[in-house]
């Protein structure tokens, strides 16, 4: 396995990509404002011709999501579309015409607190409080979910016994940063499966959302073996990029920024990283890079616009 380069900035990588698929939270922000740094690195790749798409676990689409992040400092035209689990979720259930969406139907029955609840308000489904044939099982890795595994258990043979399709969106929110917990999305859908039913994941790390950007990619010509997921987190962004065979460019000072501190040299920076991978299924990000920047400026040959 080939040793993932070590970078001063996105300069560094900039030649060898069309297309840059970019996280949003602990990648262009922490919730408070744009960092300079990303700025300064979107106005680059603008300038270079670069199709920047913006990726999120958010379950606001994209419309409200640009809004949000234009709020935090984002200038307008720094980027060419945005992507996100919700986004993805409101298409299929507007529009159910294709793989687990096909065939959905307006009613369900919701694992999730308010923030579900208010996303599927907005989309005309009918909440139950009993499982049918024509009902589909929605588990929400959005919401807080304190109960634990074994009070869903009957809910979820009822779905395996009647067959209904099951969409679970992000559900590793918690579990790909290493926190153990006694619920979740994840453990959830996880206990469904093992009673024999299938789940469809819906966001990162997983392949739909992936392959829809790729689809989007595909949309301005422009193929995975040209993309570079950039991204703060080794559960979603890195794991995510690699299923679909795509370079990948992990930022150290993200969610993985607390135990990147304890290094003090490239040496030390090194053993952290080999230690995430180990954690992480053996997938090591192609690049690393301390922050969302630019860097050092391109040689001439490799500055001019494209």
């Amino acid at each position: 396995m080939a040793n993932t380069k070590f970078c001063q900035g996105i300069s560094d990588i900039s030649d060898s990509y069309t297309g840059f698929i970019i996280d949003t939270w602990g990648v262009l922000h922490h919730g408070e404002k744009i960092f300079e740094s990303a700025v300064e690195c979107l106005k680059e790749l603008k300038a270079r011709n670069k199709f920047v798409l913006l990726m999120s676990n958010s379950e606001m689409d994209s419309v409200q999501t640009a809004l949000d992040l234009k709020k935090l400092g984002l200038p307008d035209g720094y980027y060419n579309q945005i992507l996100t689990s919700g986004e993805l979720l409101r298409q299929g259930i507007l529009k159910q015409n294709e793989g687990a969406f096909a065939g959905l139907g307006s009613s369900c029955f919701l694992i999730g607190g308010d923030r579900s609840r208010s996303f599927l308000k907005d989309l005309d489904v009918d909440l139950v409080d009993r499982i049918e044939k024509d009902t589909f099982l929605f588990i929400s890795g959005w919401d807080e979910l304190t109960q634990d595994i074994s009070a869903y258990e009957d809910i979820l043979r009822e779905a395996v016994r009647k067959s209904i399709k099951v969409l679970c969106v992000n559900p590793d929110g918690r579990a790909m940063q290493n926190i153990h917990f006694s619920t979740g999305g994840a453990l959830i859908a996880k206990r469904l499966q093992e009673l024999g039913g299938v789940v469809q994941m819906i966001g990162k790390p997983y392949k739909p959302i992936y392959h829809h950007a790729i689809k989007i990619l595909h949309d301005n010509d422009i193929y995975p073996g040209q993309t570079v997921m950039v991204g703060d987190s080794m559960g979603h962004d890195i794991i995510g990029g690699a299923l679909v065979n795509m370079d990948t460019c992990l930022i150290k000072n993200g969610v993985h920024g607390p135990v990147f501190k304890a290094a003090d040299s490239p040496a030390g920076v090194n053993k952290i990283l080999n230690n995430l991978v180990s954690q992480y299924n053996s997938i090591r990000p192609t690049y690393l890079v301390d922050r969302l920047k630019w860097g050092k400026a391109l040689p001439d040959r490799k500055h001019k616009k494209r």
